[in-house]
C-alpha cells in the first residue's frame, strides 16, 4: 500500500482550489505565515505508513486513507462549518441544495455544544413517517453506528441512498429516553420546504422548512394562495429552521422588505459584500415572525432583517446565533469542501454569530399533554399580529 504520494497531491489541490499558493510540499500564504504541509509532515506521514504497511492488522484502504487526510486537515480547523466532503457525501451535498433526493423525509438538526443529533420535522406520509419517526426524537445510531458528534452533512449523506432501498435508524425518545430502531424505506423527496394554512380573522400562516433552491417558488406558490384567501395579516413561522442558500432568503425577502439593504458579509480582509431589495416589491401587510433555538442562518437573516425595519415583531426564543457564511469549492474529483468565508450582519450592522436574534416577544413552547395540537407560542403570534392590525 502506497498511498503518501497521491495523497499528498490531492491535499496540494484541495488547497489550491480555495486560493492558496504552493512551494512544493513547504508553501507560505499570501501573509508568509507557514503553513501545516511541511517537509517535516511529509517525513511523519512516512512514519506513519510503514507502521501501517508492517504491523496494521487490518485492511487497507488507499482511498479511505486519503480521505481521512483530506479531511482532517479541514478538521485542524476547529469550525464546525468547515467540512471536507468525500464523493459520497459529495453528492448527497448537492442534493440536499437542491431540494430534492431519495431519502426519508426528516429534517434534522445539531447541537453545537453536545454534537446531538435531533429530528425536527418529519414530512407528512414521508417514509420516516411511515416507519414511525417523530419530531424531538434524538438520532442515536444509523445501521447500528452512533453518530452523535459526527458532521451533520456526513450523517444524512449515511441516511439517503439509493430509491427503495431500506436504511435502519435508532432514536432515544421522549424524557426516559427510550431506545426505538426502525427501519425506513428510501423514497425521491422533493423537500415541501412552505406549508400555509388560514387562521382565524384572515391571518395568513407561512411555515418555511428550510431555505433551498425550490423555496422561492413554493413560497410564491403559498403567499399567493394565502392572498386569494383574504389574507389581512401573516405569520412566518421559522421554528427549527435550520437554514439554508443565502440567495433564496433574500429573494424572499425583497418580496417583503422595501428598497434596502438585506444583509452584507465581510470577509477575512474586511472586504464588504451586500444584498439588497429593489423598489418592485414590498409587503403590504402586517408580519409576525416565530423563531427558536433551532432557527439558524437563513433564518435568522430573515428575522433580523424584518426586526431592524421595523416591519414586525419577532417572537419566541433566542435563535442559535450562526453568522458565517459558508462557500462551496468544487475540488474537479466529484469531492469538495466547505469553507467559512465570512461573517454576516443584519441591515443595522448587528452580527449575530454565537448569540443569535432576540425576540421582540420572548415565550418559550409550552406542551399540552391534553391538546397535542396547542401551540402557546403560535397562539402568542395571533396575538401580537392582531394587536399590530389594530394600530
Amino acid at each position: 500500500m502506497k498511498f503518501l504520494k497521491g495523497a499528498l497531491c490531492g491535499a496540494l489541490a484541495t488547497l489550491l482550489a480555495v486560493g492558496l499558493v504552493s512551494c512544493g510540499l513547504s508553501f507560505t500564504n499570501s501573509r508568509g505565515s507557514s503553513q501545516a504541509i511541511s517537509s517535516e509532515t511529509e517525513e511523519k506521514l512516512k512514519k506513519l505508513e510503514r507502521l501501517v504497511d508492517e504491523i496494521y492488522l487490518g485492511e487497507i484502504s488507499e482511498k479511505d486513507l486519503q480521505s481521512g487526510i483530506y479531511e482532517g486537515y479541514i478538521s485542524g480547523l476547529g469550525d464546525p462549518y468547515s467540512v471536507y466532503y468525500d464523493e459520497e457525501a459529495t453528492k448527497s451535498l448537492m442534493e440536499a441544495t437542491s431540494g430534492e433526493y431519495d431519502g426519508i423525509g426528516a429534517v434534522m438538526t445539531q447541537s453545537r455544544d453536545t454534537g446531538v443529533i435531533t429530528i425536527s420535522q418529519v414530512y407528512k406520509d414521508s417514509p420516516s413517517e411511515k416507519a414511525g419517526l417523530r419530531a424531538e426524537d434524538i438520532l442515536y445510531k444509523v445501521e447500528g453506528k452512533e453518530v452523535t458528534g459526527r458532521d451533520l452533512s456526513e450523517v444524512v449523506g449515511d441516511i439517503r441512498g439509493e430509491h427503495g432501498t431500506e436504511v435502519e435508524l435508532t432514536v432515544l425518545r421522549g424524557s426516559s429516553s427510550r431506545e426505538l430502531t426502525v427501519t425506513a424505506v428510501r423514497e425521491t423527496i422533493e423537500y415541501p420546504t412552505i406549508e400555509t394554512k388560514m387562521l382565524e380573522d384572515n391571518l395568513g400562516y407561512l411555515r418555511i422548512l428550510e431555505f433551498d433552491d425550490v423555496t422561492y417558488d413554493q413560497y410564491m406558490t403559498g403567499f399567493k394562495e394565502l392572498e386569494a384567501g383574504g389574507m389581512e395579516g401573516l405569520i412566518v413561522d421559522l421554528r427549527n429552521n435550520p437554514g439554508g442558500g443565502l440567495g433564496t432568503v433574500c429573494d424572499i425577502l425583497d418580496e417583503i422588505l422595501p428598497e434596502g439593504l438585506i444583509v452584507y458579509m465581510e470577509d477575512k480582509d474586511g472586504k464588504r459584500q451586500e444584498k439588497s431589495s429593489d423598489e418592485a416589491h414590498k409587503l403590504e401587510i402586517p408580519i409576525t415572525v416565530l423563531v427558536n433555538g433551532n432557527s439558524a442562518s437563513a433564518s435568522e437573516i430573515f428575522a433580523g432583517a424584518i426586526q431592524d425595519y421595523g416591519l414586525g415583531e419577532i417572537v419566541g426564543t433566542q435563535t442559535y446565533g450562526k453568522g458565517v457564511v459558508q462557500q462551496i469549492f468544487d475540488l474537479k474529483d466529484d469531492t469538495c469542501v466547505k469553507l467559512t468565508i465570512s461573517e454576516y450582519f443584519t441591515p443595522k450592522g448587528r452580527s449575530i454569530n454565537g448569540m443569535g436574534i432576540t425576540p421582540d416577544v420572548e415565550i418559550a413552547y409550552e406542551t399540552d399533554a391534553e391538546d397535542k395540537g396547542a401551540d402557546n407560542q403560535l397562539d402568542k403570534a395571533v396575538e401580537v399580529l392582531k394587536g399590530e392590525l389594530k394600530n
